[in-house]
């Protein structure tokens, strides 16, 4: 890991709030959600001071170490979950604006770490199990500006979404979204530096 302070260089985006009219979803995207110097904050603090780790995957017919780094917090003390019921203070903080937001209380959350242009994520619908029939997933971006992507999963004539989440946004997911529409953050071979994501979740008998 970089042992140095790059949020220098980190961008925060102009779009401000915004609702997405598609079908099937209920998407609402904040950019500046955090300010350029709560973010910075909170990027060195998570960066440096989470218990990240490596986690392996199936993938046809192998396993394979996922291209991005993890760590997982919630409220319970259950070791299978590999849950860390002690919530530092940012994430509390963190967690506290979210809900204030969105109106939803939520119990866990899984930081994922994309280190550099090779980590990424696949195209993929959330199987995390949700205490509501539908999942809503409240996601904050620190670091590096990446590009999220979504398509619908049966209206193949749609064209994907894509959204950037710049250093300090927020993107709420909620209702059917989970449900009709998959999601990726796609590898770039520009060369750019971490992001750390955070996606809040509400989960069942955790």
């Amino acid at each position: 890991m970089m042992l140095f302070d790059d949020t220098e260089i980190f961008s925060s985006g102009n779009g401000g709030r915004r609702i997405f009219d598609v079908p099937d979803a209920d998407l609402l995207l904040i950019d500046n959600f955090f300010s350029k110097t709560e973010s910075d904050h909170y990027y060195n603090v998570l960066y440096h001071g989470t218990p990240w780790r490596e986690y392996e995957m199936p993938m046809y017919d192998k396993v394979v170490t996922a291209p991005r780094m993890i760590s997982w917090y919630g409220d319970s003390s259950r070791p299978e979950r590999k849950s860390n019921p002690d919530w530092p203070l940012e994430l509390l903080q963190i967690r506290e604006r979210v809900e204030k937001e969105t109106r939803i209380n939520f119990n866990g959350v899984l930081l994922n770490l994309y280190r550099n242009g090779t980590d990424g994520v696949g195209w993929h619908s959330d199987k995390t199990s949700s205490s509501n029939k539908n999942m809503n997933i409240a996601s904050v971006t620190f670091g590096e500006t990446r590009l999220f992507r979504l398509r619908h999963k049966v209206l193949k004539n749609m064209a994907p979404i894509e959204i950037p989440l710049h250093h300090g946004t927020f993107l709420l997911m909620a209702g059917s979204t989970n449900t009709y529409w998959e999601h990726q953050v796609p590898k770039t071979a520009r060369p750019v530096l971490p992001r750390i994501n955070l996606t809040f979740r509400q989960v069942r008998e955790i």
